[in-house]
């Protein structure tokens, strides 16, 4: 749950510090004071979309940091995958630190445990944490693109879904291939015709790995043969040709060494002096001879050089024309085109057996397809009579509710039945949810039906369904009584409360008998400070609470805060019942 956040230089607010309890959260406060501020920044720090007019005017950066507290379970588990993985484990596994800035320069930057990450790495994340209900939640609830996820979600059918798309992307990835195949049979031809030259060309030239190398080094020694024998005829001369009147260092190692010889007959300490120039004296014998074989190799040949750079030039041609680094790359591109070359060749065979996946592949999702959607028509039962349960309780006792799952035929589809019928990754099923509000009404689709308010209590009776399966720790309902009223703001109050007992739960609301049943009420309020606006957050309990239902319940009369007082009792009456109790009773107000 979200325990802990803090706000500095975020819109209005300058800095701000607020802690969060389990349970319900509400905040209230008068219009414009700053309380879906709170929830921007909330969303800020989830991922949600950052702009330079998030900084309050003046300043360079709006900074947003997050504490959370991981308890035991599936989200915990997840979330845990998710820091192993990034190698963003904190100080304690049971406390998460997520943190937003937005410069006015444009620049983002998000952190996890103190770690910078991507936005999208710090979305993944929020998505696990924090449900966010707001007016544009409310508006995708009237769009059917969303009521298919909603269905499945209720069902715990994920796994289903998700054994189905993997036959999907099978079917998707052979049609693909047949789609290459069958595509212009002048375009393959001519495929063909230049897989077949490159693999000609290449094979034909004979390359061997290692061959330039070869080729350079030896073009070096032709181009530079001349040079070559001169410097080793000198270094030969030196040692065997000394010139006129001089001896060779050969002669004078040799002398050098008879010398020695003698000396050690007379002093035996300079024997190892004596072997050294021996050694030398040898060894200048064998570089001499060395000299002499190597400059009867040198080859003055300019037909084998011109060769050998036609050669080269030849592989280096080969290497540009194939966008190869190396001769390996060269023959494995040729490999490769042959490779092509066959599949074209057999392009007939290879059709039939792309066909006859495809047709297994169809008949799988047909009987995976079937069964899924078998298993909605069954939960949306359930759902049904649970969300009609949920609108009595909301004082829409008269609304029905359905679920529409219709295929549509499609003759390239998967079969089912005596049917052919269109699919994507979620099954065969066209999902939609409709409602019929008054006693004796069709049901329609709830795009075109509900009203503000309505739709405000279906998206709760929605939301009170589908949470029992719902493990996000918290959720965040913004503008919940939007077109709603006192008495049914109470019944709204008593279903947020009996959510909290499975969640955090935090909402915004201007309505009192909602307010009235929170756990924790934080007061949101416009001060001005330094002659500037700033929010400021007051918890409220005993006095300062009454007096704040006071203030909303209309003017700070002395019925306003006995209706205070009487809504408190109520609340606490109900409480009282039974903590768990998800059936609700409106106050006779």
């Amino acid at each position: 749950m979200l325990k802990e956040i803090s706000i500095k230089d975020f819109a209005i607010i300058d800095e701000l510090n607020l802690k969060f309890a389990s349970g319900f959260n509400v905040l209230t406060g008068e219009t414009g004071a700053g309380k879906s501020i709170i929830l921007d920044a909330v969303s800020l720090l989830l991922g949600g979309r950052g702009d330079i007019d998030d900084v309050r005017s003046g300043e360079q950066v709006a900074f947003v940091e997050g504490s959370f507290e991981l308890k035991k379970g599936p989200v915990r588990r997840q979330v845990d995958a998710i820091l192993s993985r990034e190698e963003l484990q904190g100080d304690t596994p049971d406390t998460l630190i997520l943190t937003r800035e937005v410069r006015r320069g444009g620049r983002n930057v998000c952190r996890i445990n103190g770690h910078t990450v991507s936005l999208n790495l710090l979305k993944e994340i929020g998505e696990e944490l924090v449900d966010i209900h707001g007016q544009t939640e409310h508006l995708s609830l009237l769009k059917p693109a969303s009521h298919l996820d909603l269905l499945d979600r209720y069902g715990n059918l994920y796994e289903q879904r998700t054994e189905l798309a993997k036959v999907v992307a099978q079917v998707q990835a052979v049609r693909l291939d047949l789609h290459n195949l069958l595509s212009d049979e002048a375009t393959i031809k001519q495929r063909a015709e230049l897989l077949t030259y490159q693999v000609e060309e290449i094979t034909s030239a004979e390359i061997k790995p290692g061959e330039d190398e070869d080729l350079r080094e030896e073009t070096r020694r032709l181009a530079n043969a001349e040079q070559l024998a001169e410097l080793a005829t000198e270094a030969y001369r030196a040692l065997r040709q000394p010139l006129e009147g001089t001896p060779s260092a050969s002669d004078l190692l040799s002398i050098a060494a008879e010398a020695l010889t003698g000396l050690v007959k007379i002093d035996g300490g300079a024997k190892e002096i004596a072997e050294m120039a021996e050694s030398l004296s040898i060894q200048a014998d064998e570089l001499a001879r060395s000299l002499a074989d190597y400059q009867n190799r040198i080859e003055y040949d300019p037909g084998r050089l011109h060769e050998a750079e036609m050669r080269l030039e030849m592989i280096n041609q080969l290497k540009r024309r194939y966008n190869c680094q190396t001769i390996e790359e060269l023959v494995e591109s040729a490999a490769e085109a042959g490779r092509q070359l066959e599949s074209i060749e057999h392009s007939s065979e290879r059709i039939a057996e792309l066909q006859s996946q495809e047709g297994v592949l169809l008949a799988e999702i047909g009987r995976l397809g079937a069964s899924l959607s078998s298993a909605r028509v069954g939960i949306a039962d359930a759902l049904s009579k649970a969300i009609e349960a949920e609108l009595a309780d909301l004082k829409m006792e008269n609304a029905r509710f359905g679920v529409s799952i219709e295929q549509i035929d499609d003759p390239e589809g998967a079969p089912v039945g005596d049917y052919r019928v269109g699919f994507n990754e979620t099954g065969i099923d066209q999902v939609e949810f409709l409602i019929a509000p008054n006693l004796g009404e069709p049901l329609k689709p709830i795009a075109r039906i509900a009203s503000g308010g309505e739709t405000s209590r279906i998206m709760l009776a929605l939301k009170a369904v589908l949470s029992r399966a719902d493990q996000t720790p918290t959720l965040i309902f913004d503008e919940i009584d939007s077109g709603i009223g006192g008495r049914i703001g109470a019944i709204v109050g008593q279903k947020l409360w009996a959510l909290s007992n499975t969640h955090q739960v935090l909402v915004v609301t201007h309505l009192p008998q909602l307010a009235g049943f929170s756990d924790t009420h934080l007061k949101v309020e416009k001060r001005v400070k330094d002659h500037r606006t700033v929010t400021q957050i007051t918890p409220l309990n005993g006095t300062g609470r009454i007096e704040e239902l006071t203030a909303m319940l209309g003017p700070e009369a002395e019925s306003a805060r006995q209706s205070a007082q009487e809504l408190l009792e109520y609340v606490k009456a109900i409480k009282k019942q039974s903590p768990q109790k998800q059936g609700v009773t409106a106050p006779d107000r």
